[in-house]
């Protein structure tokens, strides 16, 4: 029991640690980039607000999951609403802030008049997170199997867009964390869909089949 205890520990450090790690890491470098060299107040906030709320995706389907050692599953669904929550905070801010620096531009991406491919997908992003906040409101508006299928399509398509608007801005990002921060978001994303959706319902099926009459 001891030792088993002990792995417990290790396993929760390492999974942590390689979470702070990935999440810290892409902000840390974007603070030190040149590329934020006498930018506005109006800009750095909004900016770093996007960088943050990229950062937080990673966590989002690994805490639906209750992949994570020490969260339960109300705890770990509490923490899965508020980082939800502050992603959306983040992303009015994001957007703030950008207007702040340059209406026109903003109002241009908002309007899908923009000639730049990366305001296309984060307008895209915008409206998937806001569209996500609007579906958890309603939630009990909806019956649980069309609700949950909805919140997931919500939730791959928010970080697919997100991340391709992430990749395609050459901006504040250190290019290699961000790449690697990226690909750990998608994989955990489509990782826990596949194990929620297809795994665990293929092995509820197995276990009652297997079950006795």
């Amino acid at each position: 029991m001891p030792e088993r205890e002990e792995g417990r520990r290790l396993y929760a450090g390492a999974v942590w640690s390689a979470l702070c790690i990935l999440m810290t890491v892409p902000v840390i470098l974007a603070a030190f980039s040149p590329y934020l060299a006498y930018r506005n107040p109006a800009y750095l906030v909004g900016g770093f607000a996007g960088i943050l709320c990229l950062a937080l995706l990673l966590l989002q389907p690994l805490l639906a999951a209750r992949y994570l050692p020490g969260l339960s599953g109300p705890s770990a669904a509490g923490v899965h609403g508020a980082i939800g929550a502050a992603i959306i905070v983040g992303v009015l801010i994001h957007v703030g802030g950008l207007y702040l620096t340059s209406p026109p531009d903003t109002i241009d991406a908002l309007l899908l008049r923009a000639p730049t491919a990366f305001s296309l997908y984060g307008v895209a992003a915008m409206w998937a997170a806001l569209l996500t906040a609007v579906l958890v409101g309603l939630r009990r508006r909806f019956r649980y199997p069309l609700w949950r299928a909805l919140h997931n399509g919500l939730a791959l398509f928010l970080v697919v867009t997100t991340i391709v608007h992430a990749l395609l801005i050459e901006g504040a990002m250190e290019p290699y964390s961000k790449w690697i921060l990226c690909l750990a978001t998608f994989a955990a994303t489509c990782a826990v869909l596949a194990d929620l959706r297809i795994l665990r319902p293929m092995r509820r099926r197995a276990r009652r089949r297997a079950a006795p009459d």
